[in-house]
């Protein structure tokens, strides 16, 4: 195989932009820490982040089939690699069907519980790429794709999904609904000609402000969580951080320009590290 053409397939499972990839591993393993009381399997430690890798990639590549008569018309995007023609439509589907392969391998290493689960989580990363076309949520149902990650990790770490498990997926919606709202601010003019839907299209004007409501709900569902599993100070100490960052945010997006909106998004993975590494603490020192 070419250079050039293995190039393309790790353009297209975004390997070479891994930020994606963080922003599923996070919320994934701070589940695995809590579910595991500060002491999870580190097998499931390594079958979940290999799955992460996989499943992220494998939505990139499903994302982009989805998308490539239109990629080639939104300036961000036009350079992937279905949209350029350096990779064809069949192509990128023998590579999504390869990596949920290699996702039926992992899962196959858990239990019956988690297995049922898992075939939610290929559902969801099966009709996110076109939910744009239909409606104006995309966002959400992205959250609830990369969220899906947590009720698995309780089942395969306790063989239940307690209730705490969904309050963390819930967490999760409105956590990516914020990071994801940000990134599609920046295409937002590109989007409204060719006619993809957004949760920035829908808030308009109102955007940032609906945003700091998504983003005070999502620290309100993790001090809840905090509550129900009489955390320590140390992850309050977190979520004060979170805020300041969600602060953060909202003040380089302000004049809502392409660049900053961008920087807004990246910004997140701060987020969801320094909420992780507040639950690996409390549970390192409580």
């Amino acid at each position: 195989m070419k250079q050039s053409t293995v190039m393309a397939y790790v353009q297209l499972m975004r390997l070479d932009r891994p930020i994606g990839i963080l922003l599923l591993l996070w919320p994934t393993l701070t589940a695995l820490w809590i579910a595991g009381q500060g002491q999870p399997d580190w097998h499931l430690v390594i079958i979940f982040s290999l799955g992460v890798l996989i499943m992220r990639s494998a939505g990139c590549v499903i994302n982009d089939f989805a998308d490539r008569n239109v990629d080639g018309l939104v300036e961000r995007t036009r350079q992937r690699p279905l949209a350029t023609g350096a990779l064809s439509a069949k192509q990128a589907l023998i590579c999504f069907f390869a990596l949920l392969v290699l996702a039926l391998f992992l899962v196959l290493q858990l239990d019956w519980l988690t297995i049922q689960l898992s075939l939610v989580a290929l559902l969801l990363a099966v009709i996110y790429p076109f939910m744009k076309r239909y409606t104006h949520l995309p966002q959400i149902v992205l959250g609830m794709a990369f969220g899906w990650a947590i009720p698995m990790a309780f089942a395969a770490q306790t063989g239940s999904v307690p209730a705490v498990a969904w309050l963390l997926f819930l967490a999760n919606i409105l956590w990516t609904t914020v990071y994801d709202t940000f990134y599609a601010m920046a295409d937002r003019p590109d989007d409204l000609k060719v006619g993809v839907k957004s949760t920035a299209i829908l808030f308009g004007e109102d955007d940032l402000t609906i945003l700091k409501i998504l983003q005070l709900s999502f620290l309100s569902v993790m001090l809840l969580v905090g509550f129900q599993l009489q955390m320590s100070l140390i992850f309050y100490l977190g979520l004060l951080i979170a805020l300041l960052l969600f602060a953060y945010q909202q003040w380089i997006a302000e004049d809502r320009q392409p660049r900053q909106c961008v920087q807004a998004f990246l910004n997140n993975n701060w987020v969801g590290a320094v909420i992780f590494a507040a639950v690996v603490l409390h549970y390192l020192y409580q």
